[in-house]
């Protein structure tokens, strides 16, 4: 079920206030502009996290998140706007409506308040699913706000258009090896984790991420194991292997 709630993690507020307030900034001045924007970058580098800040933020920024179909979309979408929503303007029951019913009801939802319309995670979207986003915008009476791995066609499809100009894209990069690393250190601290080799660890992890923060917290996780752990030092080695090969996630 979409939701805009941000689990509280000091760590990560930290950073969404140091690393992510020009791309909030623009995500806003879009908005008051009324304008769509393609927020895009590699797997775990905060995209989603971006978008639910920016929409816990906002009344009338609807959040829909991993949607396959137009009508998963649909549902999702109402009831992400639900709670904003006139009496009435939505069933109760949506769950047992066709998506030609469920795009009715949006349409003359969206015509009550002037919405915005965040989709998350889109990875190759059909032309079914594409066409129901851009018959929502109807022509920027919605903007829609959408973030994907690339602007290329085959993670975003025939939404290209709606992100065709540099200023209608946000592209968001690992953090500097700095930045990265006093993230790791306050997330650390943050869960508890403590070691003799603590620091020299912290240091493996952000060269191993790359800076990506996603990447930083599964090896964090990863150290608190026991398999990772040798007394009261983590076993970095082992730790990598494991990381490289896709294991301990």
């Amino acid at each position: 079920m979409p939701s805009v709630h941000v689990q509280h993690d000091p760590a990560h507020e930290y950073f969404d206030a140091v690393e992510r307030t020009e791309e909030l900034g623009r995500l806003r001045e879009q908005s008051r502009m009324r304008k769509s924007i393609l927020i895009y970058g590699p797997e775990g580098v905060g995209k989603s996290r971006l978008l639910r800040t920016f929409c816990a933020s906002e009344k009338l920024a609807l959040f829909v998140s991993n949607s396959r179909s137009p009508r998963e979309f649909l549902v999702g979408l109402l009831e992400a706007m639900r709670p904003t929503s006139k009496g009435g303007t939505i069933p109760k029951d949506i769950a047992g409506q066709s998506a030609r019913s469920l795009k009715g009801i949006a349409h003359r939802a969206l015509d009550s308040a002037q919405y915005l319309i965040a989709v998350d995670h889109l990875s190759g979207p059909s032309r079914v699913l594409t066409g129901t986003i851009k018959d929502l915008h109807y022509y920027g009476r919605t903007p829609i706000f959408f973030a994907a791995r690339s602007p290329h066609m085959e993670d975003i499809g025939a939404l290209q258009a709606f992100c065709a100009l540099k200023t209608e894209r946000i592209e968001l990069k690992n953090w500097p090896q700095s930045v990265a690393l006093e993230f790791a250190k306050r997330q650390a601290e943050s869960i508890g984790l403590c070691a003799v080799n603590l620091e020299s660890a912290l240091q493996s992890f952000v060269e191993w991420s790359d800076g990506n923060p996603s990447s930083i917290v599964r090896l964090l996780e990863m150290a608190t194991r026991s398999r990772y752990r040798m007394e009261d030092q983590i076993k970095a080695h082992i730790l990598y292997v494991d990381y490289r090969m896709g294991r301990g996630v």
